[in-house]
């Protein structure tokens, strides 16, 4: 597939996912409506969304119905973004801008964002549960992926990752809990989003088998290519300050292996999502998904 094919799906995922959100995200008038405004402040700030393009993808990859996995794709997207504007904190991360705007906090202050992050996470859960609701035809499958979804954010995958991760400020670990902290704290929630849509589907466990596996390589290159954009990136395309990671002090893939190791583990890693995947039918986009992870700066 080539980057004009790529980028023209991409856009097409991208537009039912901003279609959904704007249709079931509105400001409301009323007496709290500054909560509304921080949450759509840093929900409709735009960004890769590409956790409910992964779930687009992997749907229509196997032939299922996109409108089923859409309100699934988007609630990931809602927990997505609760998760940075808690890391964007000055008691977490304490970073002043997020996709080239400042965060939430400086707009709004401490209480109303941690509020806003609130929000969105129970907005999350809202979405699932009406899904699961709606009718009785497939609940035990909507209940399955939705259980899968909180798992993800929950304390044993995003937070108990995110808890490593300040465990690990002013430290040098090893290479296996540095791994482990990432397959949590971002992996966990990009798997979420490939395996929902194959649990919601019905996919049989050999596929669900090889999507977990291709969900971990890409998981771990994303996070990957993040250490390195810390060191290499343009602030101004990344849309945030780089250098945070040095200045708290955290072991990264950079720190650890060095610049060449880590490039050459994200090339590596990116091969090994690729094999995987590539048996299946159309599954064009999501091997070029697995480069463009590699290859993006920002």
């Amino acid at each position: 597939m080539d980057n004009s094919i790529y980028f023209s799906k991409y856009e097409k995922y991208l537009k039912r996912v901003e279609d959904w959100l704007k249709q079931n995200f509105k400001v409301y008038e009323c007496p709290e409506k500054v909560i509304y405004e921080s949450m759509h402040y840093s929900l409709m700030a735009g960004g890769k969304r590409i956790r409910p393009v992964l779930s687009l993808a992997v749907a229509e990859m196997l032939s299922g119905d996109l409108d089923t996995v859409l309100p699934f794709a988007c609630a990931i997207e809602m927990i997505h973004n609760y998760s940075l504007i808690h890391d964007d904190l000055p008691c977490m991360d304490d970073d002043d801008f997020r996709r080239g705007k400042p965060t939430n906090h400086k707009v709004f202050g401490e209480a109303i964002a941690v509020l806003a992050g609130d929000g969105l996470l129970n907005m999350a859960f809202e979405t699932l549960l009406k899904e699961v609701a709606r009718s009785h035809e497939n609940s035990h499958l909507k209940a399955k992926a939705a259980l899968l979804i909180a798992e993800a954010a929950g304390i044993k995958g995003m937070i108990g990752g995110q808890v490593l991760d300040m465990e690990s400020e002013n430290k040098t670990i090893g290479y296996d809990r540095l791994c482990d902290m990432h397959r949590k704290k971002t992996g966990a929630l990009i798997k979420s989003s490939i395996l929902a849509p194959a649990v919601l589907l019905g996919a049989s466990s050999d596929t669900e088998n090889a999507l977990k596996i291709y969900a971990d390589k890409i998981g771990l290159a994303f996070q990957i290519k993040d250490d390195i954009l810390d060191y290499e990136g343009n602030s101004e395309i990344v849309g945030k300050p780089t250098g945070s990671d040095e200045k708290n002090r955290k072991s990264t893939f950079v720190t650890l292996l060095g610049m060449e190791e880590a490039k050459k583990l994200l090339e590596a890693t990116v091969r090994q999502a690729k094999k995987v995947i590539e048996p299946f039918n159309n599954a064009e986009f999501l091997i070029k998904t697995a480069y463009y992870i590699a290859e993006r700066d920002k």
